[in-house]
């Protein structure tokens, strides 16, 4: 009997048992379409982010408040720090105040670009005419540098000016998504229309060109006006963000330390106290949500895995009843002078054809649910080739594991006592 005998005969046994055969490849194929799934859409989410932030540039940075200290509700002006010392408080419990990043901006001297913005308080939705916005659209107040620091480009209008920052006109720059749904296939027509937010109206100075959006990050549905106009009808935070890019990349780690010296006199805090403020490169945020992303594929993973392992399980099992069902056939094929290897070789091959067909059958159900998911949430196409080759051979691994046992105990059969088997 030759090899390919073998294989024509395994074939031909796992084509006969359509049941049995259906359920394994089942059982096989929902491991590896959840692994390959959740995969997929994590690997084109992660892609969606890695454009996201490029968009931002790796020569930026962001300088944001941060409370690292709780107080005692007493009014002392002194934080005990331990039973021995005591420091005199500073402003490590105040918000980053306009007259800060004002200050900042005019003492910041690094060949570097320096904007100043609020953002709005949760998020709105925008009018125009008989037609609205969902209510997800994020309200930012900058400054005549906040579209060029943070990586928009205008499409139609113009930009802020600075006598529009000083007065906190009501004037606004609509993202693509706001524009689109308010004005559709004619939003370049939106500049110098009336737009309500918020209850208050804005006369739109400009589109912006779509920058891309993901379930994440959806940068397109914004309304950008000045921060005093945030400030001024108050749908803003209580503390600003400071945005800085530097000229060049190689210049970032030089940017980053100018700016904690300045900004560390400007909050006039002492030498012996820490910073009260938190300094973030763009690239660093993308590496926090691409980490975030990555626990979740290391946890599909996991579950995939667990899922493979019953379907192992469950497949020694199916292919040991096999063998108690099939004794006289072994028998018939010893009697007529097959050898143990060619028992062997035809059990293998019918375990390792039925875990394969559910490793391909798992592998295409997983790309189309995964992009699917992906498409919903605005990320792109992809195939995460590494981890369907990685199923390939791990589903053929599964499939000799678990037929070797079977496939020796076949082998060992007695010819006669197998032929007289009941």
């Amino acid at each position: 009997m030759t090899l390919i005998d073998s294989f024509n005969l395994a074939y031909r046994t796992v084509k006969s048992n359509k049941l049995r055969t259906g359920i394994t490849v089942a059982i096989i194929a929902f491991g590896i379409m959840a692994l390959i799934g959740i995969i997929t859409a994590i690997q084109a989410m992660n892609e969606g982010l890695r454009d996201s932030f490029s968009t931002m540039g790796a020569n930026g940075f962001t300088i944001s408040f941060r409370e690292r200290f709780r107080f005692n509700n007493n009014d002392d002006d002194t934080k005990v720090v331990d039973k021995t010392k005591k420091v005199k408080k500073s402003n490590l419990n105040k918000h980053i105040q306009l007259y800060q990043a004002e200050m900042f901006k005019q003492q910041f001297k690094y060949p570097a670009l320096v904007c100043i913005s609020l953002n709005g308080f949760g998020n709105y939705e925008a009018h125009y005419q008989n037609k609205k916005t969902n209510p997800n659209v994020r309200l930012t107040g900058g400054d005549e540098n906040y579209i060029t620091v943070n990586g928009f480009s205008i499409e139609s209008g113009r930009n802020l000016s600075i006598a529009d920052v000083q007065a906190g006109s009501n004037v606004c720059m609509l993202g693509d998504n706001v524009a689109t749904k308010l004005f559709g296939q004619f939003k370049d027509n939106a500049v110098d229309k009336f737009v309500d937010v918020g209850g208050k109206p804005y006369r739109v100075i400009a589109v912006l060109k779509p920058k891309g959006s993901n379930a994440m990050l959806r940068q397109d549905n914004v309304i950008i006006t000045s921060y005093n106009n945030v400030r001024r009808t108050g749908l803003g935070g209580s503390s600003f963000l400071i945005g800085i890019t530097a000229n060049d990349v190689s210049q970032i780690d030089g940017a980053v330390n100018e700016a904690t010296a300045v900004f560390r006199n400007v909050r006039g805090l002492l030498p012996i106290e820490d910073n009260n403020f938190i300094i973030e490169k763009s690239d660093k945020l993308a590496t926090t949500f691409i980490g975030l992303l990555s626990s979740i594929q290391a946890a599909a993973g996991a579950i995939g895995l667990i899922t493979l392992i019953g379907a192992a399980i469950g497949l020694m099992n199916i292919m040991l009843v096999a063998v108690n069902e099939r004794t006289r056939e072994v028998g018939l094929i010893k009697a007529l002078g097959g050898k143990r290897k060619n028992i062997r070789q035809q059990f293998l091959f019918e375990s390792v054809i039925i875990s394969l067909t559910g490793a391909l059958l798992g592998i295409i159900l997983g790309v189309i649910i995964g992009n699917i998911f992906a498409l919903l949430l605005n990320a792109g196409f992809t195939i995460p080739w590494a981890w369907v080759i990685a199923g390939i051979i791990i589903c053929s691994c599964v499939g000799l594991l678990a037929g070797i046992w079977p496939a020796i105990k076949a082998s060992r059969l007695n010819p006669i006592t197998a032929l007289r088997y009941e």
